[in-house]
């Protein structure tokens, strides 16, 4: 290194020229440059890996431990809008000042080793969260879990959300690898809370194989929901091994599949009792309270916007079955992007029915498919019954958005959807006015 790097920005570029891959998958590196760094947490840690709801798994935690008095932090990965948003103390970003130390000591004890940008950076956020004073850590794992840079940390308690075709070319070709991958996160005596309904028998094997105090969706916690007079889902209840919640109020997050990510929390925190009590007040206000962007969020206006960060098969189905639930809207307006690696056209398929017309984008990097690229993956595609489903391609994101806001009456709908990148390009500048200058 010529020069050291002096800003955030610095040091972020400086990563991404470390290592010729992007993806890694070997925990060796990571593992030499953590000892180095004497890198250790004396306070409960959890993981949180899987396919979708990470992000809503660790939002909940953090804002039902926050409630409960104690003083949190939390890694996510990756961000929307800037760097910092990985790490978070008491819900708050922190400071991109507060990171250099930590990025200056993991350029020290690495001594020439190559790391990727993800290890690199998980290394000195994790730096910073061990001594930054905590309670209590929620750490959200990468794509993968058995060699993710997170897994470095033995954590208290392993938490697994919905397993699904996902990073194929890295985690292998179906469910059961993708499931073996994901259970490296799991300890021997440790609980490992799959919040998966049907997981794959390999998460399953692997718990039993080193004896993780393994806690099953629908044998060792449930969940029930209850409707209102007006037919409405109003309020839920949860039973784990020895306590139970009821008359629970509904997560601030939106979607059907956010119980089931609530009751995976809810899990972990029965499994953390001892270390971590947590009172029903706490659980009652942190699902009323939490948030997070960028999963099904709804802006309201005319048209209405909703944005999510839904880049899989799995999520978009989950996206699908939210915006079929929301109700009447004469069309639907579709902004879409995503990365060349990912199954375009399952995820098309999927909310086709629900789209009258689609706006794909470019995305500001060189792994990203073209719009064009995404509109002849849609054009591919078995042919809608009905009217004719219009179709434009754009350079970004929020040039897309501004073509559906001309395109669309006030009644109408905008849904964007894909990669981070996607959502990230029309918040970049604040969540847009919406006021759409077709009347029709």
């Amino acid at each position: 290194m010529s020069e050291t790097p002096k800003t955030l920005a610095d040091w972020l570029a400086h990563c991404e020229r470390l290592h010729p891959s992007t993806i890694d998958l070997t925990l060796e590196r990571v593992q030499v440059v953590a000892q180095r760094l004497a890198l250790r947490f004396d306070i409960p840690v959890v993981t949180v890996g899987g396919t979708n709801g990470k992000g809503s798994t660790c939002a909940m935690l953090d804002a039902i431990l926050q409630r409960a008095g104690y003083r949190v932090g939390v890694y996510t990965s990756p961000h929307l809008l800037h760097f910092e948003e990985r790490c978070r103390i008491q819900g708050e970003p922190v400071a991109a000042d507060a990171l250099l130390p930590h990025f200056e000591a993991v350029e020290a004890a690495r001594e020439g080793q190559a790391l990727t940008y993800f290890e690199f950076t998980t290394l000195a956020i994790l730096r910073l969260l061990s001594q930054a004073g905590l309670d209590v850590a929620v750490l959200e794992v990468g794509l993968g879990g058995r060699l993710d840079a997170v897994n470095v940390v033995d954590a208290d308690c392993a938490v697994i959300t919905s397993i699904d075709l996902d990073h194929m070319d890295y985690l292998g070709p179906d469910r059961e690898s993708i499931g073996r991958e994901k259970a490296g996160i799991m300890r021997t005596g440790r609980p490992a809370i799959v919040s998966d309904p049907v997981p794959p028998q390999s998460v399953i094997d692997r718990a039993r194989e080193i004896d993780a105090d393994l806690w099953l969706f629908g044998r060792d916690f449930n969940y029930s929901a209850q409707q209102g007079a007006s037919g409405a889902w109003q309020q839920w209840s949860w039973g784990g091994r020895s306590k139970r919640f009821n008359g629970l109020g509904y997560p601030a997050l939106r979607g059907a599949n956010q119980l089931l990510n609530a009751s995976g929390v809810l899990a972990a925190l029965e499994a953390l009792r001892d270390r971590l009590p947590v009172p029903a007040q706490a659980v009652r206000e942190g699902l009323a309270l939490v948030e997070l962007p960028g999963r099904f969020q709804i802006v309201p206006g005319q048209p209405v916007l909703v944005l999510d960060v839904a880049h899989n098969p799995h999520a978009v189905a989950t996206l699908a079955q939210n915006l079929d639930q929301m109700g009447f809207y004469p069309r639907t307006h579709a902004v879409f992007g995503a990365m060349r690696d990912k199954d375009a056209g399952t995820m098309l398929r999927r909310l086709a029915p629900l789209v009258d017309a689609w706006y794909f984008t470019d995305l500001p990097l060189p792994r990203a498919a073209r719009g064009e690229e995404l509109r002849q993956t849609f054009a591919g595609l078995p042919a809608r019954v009905g009217l004719p489903v219009a179709s434009s391609c754009h350079a970004d994101p929020m040039e897309a958005l501004r073509a559906a806001l001309a395109a669309a009456d006030p009644a109408d709908r905008i849904v964007v959807f894909g990669s981070f990148f996607t959502v990230a390009g029309v918040l970049k500048d604040g969540v847009p006015r919406l006021a759409a200058p077709h009347v029709g």
